[in-house]
């Protein structure tokens, strides 16, 4: 069994999806789930990201051990132990199945990489500092504060 992540990383977990939880409060276009919770891309492609978006019309991808398909927004916060298999393994398999966008967030140099794989299957397209502001098209109207984020 994988240790779980450390006190960090759950704070910016936490702090992000609180974030998201109000966005899509004001905004119903979506659900959002947390790990542990599993997304089958293929029968081999399982993970678990930290944080999951799926958009109302693609709710049918979810079962009940997750869900089955490509969801529509991922976020997975970089780790010791994790941090190859999210950056290269996760990813490429991410962009070459379907998902719209992928946030990798660095918690040491306090970073967020966005990638939008219709634009850029293997860069990200932006890169944030911790004191900037991240937004997307994906999700009109959100601003997330990097620094309220990486609060600890």
């Amino acid at each position: 069994m994988a240790p779980a992540p450390n006190r960090y990383h759950q704070d910016i977990a936490r702090n992000l999806e609180f974030i998201l939880l109000r966005y899509l409060a004001s905004n119903p276009i979506g659900v959002l789930y947390h790990a542990p919770f599993d997304v089958y891309l293929t029968e081999t492609d399982v993970f678990q990201p930290d944080i999951v978006i799926i958009f109302n019309e693609n709710r049918h991808i979810l079962t009940d051990a997750g869900a089955e398909g490509p969801p529509d927004f991922l976020v997975e916060i970089l780790s010791a132990k994790t941090r190859t298999l999210d950056l290269e393994n996760k990813k490429r398999t991410y962009a070459r199945l379907g998902v719209n966008e992928l946030w990798i967030i660095d918690p040491e140099p306090c970073e967020l990489s966005r990638f939008a794989f219709e634009l850029d299957r293997e860069n990200p397209i932006q890169r944030f500092a911790a004191k900037e502001k991240v937004t997307t098209p994906l999700l009109p109207g959100l601003v997330v504060e990097l620094e309220e984020v990486f609060r600890q």
